[in-house]
């Protein structure tokens, strides 16, 4: 009855928060970009922040390349030389100049695929990975499904414009947030200059990253530029501050780097990553938290969260292995992610984490503990922590 008690108190000083006047009427953030597509999404959620035009499928140009990338350093071995084919040499289109009968191991060449672009690059990639282009171009779909991406087809791994080859800038938002969580691909899109050693050449490969966000945005780190005749100008861009990493996606845009600039400020500015539950939070009598849950969110969105507790029954293989249940959090009705309840001495609470931020570093998101996130975080400590 206690703990029903102050749930209730809790309750209605969060909507007493929520309905305050400098939280009524709180106007929607706002955001023009001059391409006919675009997204922006939050890496660590998968959260969708902007979207224009998101699932218009669209010629995408040398972008295709984040997937030939991925696909590459899952199926291949990084340190495994990758000879150049006739195939591969003098492709159209940028190029590393490459030699028919050049060996360059699998990880520089993906340096060359993402810094320089190179289409002699990315056939070689393919052919050594998937056999061929065609059996390339099958794991890039297979991928692409995996991830959910259902406005993409993918012919070919450099981009060149090829009828039925497209995807849209939501599912290039979507594949990019899956690439950064990999720290091979986040360590070669950050890369400024990469010096490769050719030993059939008289002198090393020196690429500089086309990239021009990595010298014009504090905090950038990624990720690739593209251009076709038909595509015209495409970017995706990410970058890191405090924590937290976005990435944006335009397509067709004459202003790209402008856009970008913006919206990545849009990102950081409106939709700050929140600590909302905290790997060992208590959730009642021996319950504790799984996992921890950091999610975007105005504050205007934070005030209309819900948290609903769903307990499974005993007679499960899951409640033998320490499992007890899951806290859902939705807004507007919609489920936006869900934490495991576990009992408080199960070996599980020491290894399951599904959130890619260790404490220290989710403290330093909320450091400041302003606004109702400060509030949040107080009250549920307040109300988890009452005996009985």
């Amino acid at each position: 009855m206690r703990r029903m008690f102050w749930a209730a108190v809790i309750g209605s000083l969060l909507i007493s928060w929520a309905i305050s006047p400098a939280h009524v009427n709180a106007d929607k953030p706002t955001l023009s970009t001059y391409a006919e597509a675009a997204a922006l999404i939050d890496v660590t959620s998968g959260r969708i922040l902007y979207s224009k035009e998101g699932d218009k499928p669209m010629k995408i140009a040398s972008l295709t390349k984040v997937m030939t990338a991925i696909v590459a350093i899952e199926q291949g071995t990084l340190s495994e030389p990758v000879t150049v084919s006739r195939n591969a040499f003098g492709k159209e289109g940028s190029s590393l100049y490459l030699k028919n009968g050049e060996e360059m191991s699998l990880h520089h060449l993906l340096y060359g695929l993402m810094l320089r672009s190179g289409n002699d690059a990315a056939v070689a990639i393919a052919e050594h990975i998937g056999g061929s282009i065609e059996g390339f171009a099958l794991l890039m779909n297979q991928k692409a499904e995996e991830l959910g991406m259902e406005h993409t087809q993918f012919i070919n791994p450099h981009g060149l414009d090829t009828e039925g080859h497209y995807s849209s800038a939501n599912d290039m938002a979507k594949l990019t947030a899956y690439a950064l969580k990999n720290p091979t691909f986040q360590e070669i899109v950050k890369t400024k200059t990469k010096r490769v050693p050719r030993p059939q050449e008289k002198w090393d490969a020196v690429w500089n990253n086309k990239n021009r966000m990595l010298t014009l945005y504090s905090g950038a780190d990624g990720v690739k530029t593209g251009y076709t005749k038909q595509a015209r100008r495409t970017l995706i861009s990410s970058a890191t501050r405090d924590g937290q990493q976005l990435a944006a996606v335009t397509l067709n845009d004459p202003n790209d780097w402008l856009d970008h600039s913006n919206m990545l400020d849009y990102g950081f500015k409106h939709y700050p990553l929140h600590v909302l539950l905290k790997q060992g939070d208590k959730v009642g009598e021996g319950l504790v938290l799984g996992t921890s849950f950091v999610y975007p969110l105005t504050e205007d969105e934070a005030a209309r969260l819900t948290i609903e507790r769903e307990m499974i029954s005993e007679n499960t293989v899951a409640y033998r292995l320490g499992e007890r249940g899951k806290l859902k959090l939705s807004m507007d009705g919609q489920m936006v992610g869900s934490v495991p309840i576990y009992a408080e001495n199960s070996p599980r609470t020491a290894w399951n984490s599904r959130s890619a931020f260790q404490f220290t570093e989710m403290d330093q998101i909320d450091s400041e503990g302003s606004g109702f996130f400060h509030t949040f975080r107080k009250l549920w400590n307040a109300l988890f922590t009452l005996s009985g």
